[in-house]
């Protein structure tokens, strides 16, 4: 199979597409008007698990989470190690086409069938999948200002109906509230950029996993922190009362007679996000399968691993409730072994044998 390689800026842009995913519209963090400090809070947090993230690329160039995985713990626990991230990855997929399912069954299409719109986006997935990190960057270099525009209006339409008496009283709630919802951001998605690890062999240069981490992380917390601020102010503490928070801040925009229904532009940001994130994905899945099982591509499984994702994502939960109750009460200890345990362990042994080799 051909090696593939992503410039910096490829690279930096699908980061960025794939944290937005899901999350811009659906994350609420769990503590209303104190939402933005949440994201702060949760930010400050995933930091310097992404330097170790950055570390780890760095140490192995040319190798994913799973070559890694097995050079420092041998074939068996490298094969363990591989297993659990390939079931994270694939978790992780089915989880965001079901926040997509959710939003086109409550707000676009609530009479269309949520599987069809689930087997139309995963479908676009795993072509997406199957064409490989190299169109898939590329592709999000094309996007990404479209949706940095959007972005941009919204934000400037939505001003006449901020009320910045909304973001008081700072703390009114106390700072338990503000914890659980940093925790739940640190989670969701910061430290999901974990599966990077197994995409970003296809850097050209060693030290490029820094500088990719290092702005992405500094573009995605300053939108994260922009809109979490323009839906407090819209929708005060009625925020977490909306599954959608961000589409049911934008519908409320309105200028005069001739500039309404703006919520559209929520959906297409929502759809670029899931497309890319569920994208990775499966990506990250199938390069997994493939190392395991020593196959030759990993395009020989996106198929049939895209289609149970598909079918998984519909099973997945019952309702919106259930949704969001996972995604912020249940979901953030889920994860953390993936994101936090498991990965400094693997850098602590990683660092021990890179330099006993060295020496």
């Amino acid at each position: 199979m051909e090696k593939e390689f992503i410039t910096d800026k490829e690279a930096i842009c699908l980061f960025i597409v794939f944290v937005i995913g899901s999350s811009l519209v659906i994350s609420g963090g769990g503590a209303k008007n104190d939402s933005w400090i949440a994201v702060i809070i949760g930010v400050a947090m995933a930091i310097p698990l992404m330097v170790i993230y950055a570390r780890m690329i760095s140490l192995f160039p040319g190798q994913n989470l799973y070559d890694i995985s097995v050079t420092v713990f041998g074939k068996i626990g490298g094969s363990i190690i591989t297993i659990i991230y390939i079931i994270y990855a694939f978790h992780l997929g089915a989880l965001v086409l079901r926040n997509f399912g959710e939003f086109i069954k409550i707000v676009a299409m609530p009479e269309t069938p949520m599987l069809f719109s689930l087997f139309s986006m995963g479908m676009i997935s795993i072509i997406a999948a199957r064409l490989g990190i190299e169109v898939m960057a590329r592709t999000s270099t094309f996007f990404l200002p479209i949706v940095f525009a959007i972005l941009s209006i919204v934000q400037l339409l939505a001003i006449p109906q901020f009320h910045m008496e909304y973001l008081k009283p700072i703390l009114g709630n106390g700072i338990h509230p503000v914890l659980n919802g940093g925790f739940a951001i640190f989670s969701f998605p910061f430290c999901e950029t974990v599966l990077f690890i197994c995409l970003f062999s296809s850097l050209k240069s060693k030290k490029s996993s820094f500088r990719v981490y290092k702005f992405g992380i500094l573009i995605t917390t300053f939108l994260f922190i922009i809109v979490t601020i323009r839906n407090i102010g819209v929708l005060g503490n009625t925020l977490d009362s909306y599954y959608f928070p961000s589409y049911e801040a934008v519908r409320r925009i309105k200028i005069g007679d001739f500039l309404q229904r703006m919520e559209v532009t929520v959906s297409f940001v929502l759809f670029i996000g899931v497309l890319f994130k569920s994208s990775v994905c499966l990506l990250a899945a199938a390069k997994g399968v493939s190392k395991l099982f020593k196959l030759n591509d990993y395009r020989s499984v996106v198929i049939q691993i895209g289609l149970m994702m598909i079918y998984f994502a519909y099973i997945i939960y019952d309702n919106s409730m259930q949704m969001k109750y996972w995604a912020l009460k249940i979901y953030p200890y889920y994860a953390f072994p993936v994101q936090v345990i498991i990965p400094v362990i693997l850098w602590i042994f990683a660092e021990v044998k890179v330099r006993k080799s060295s020496s």
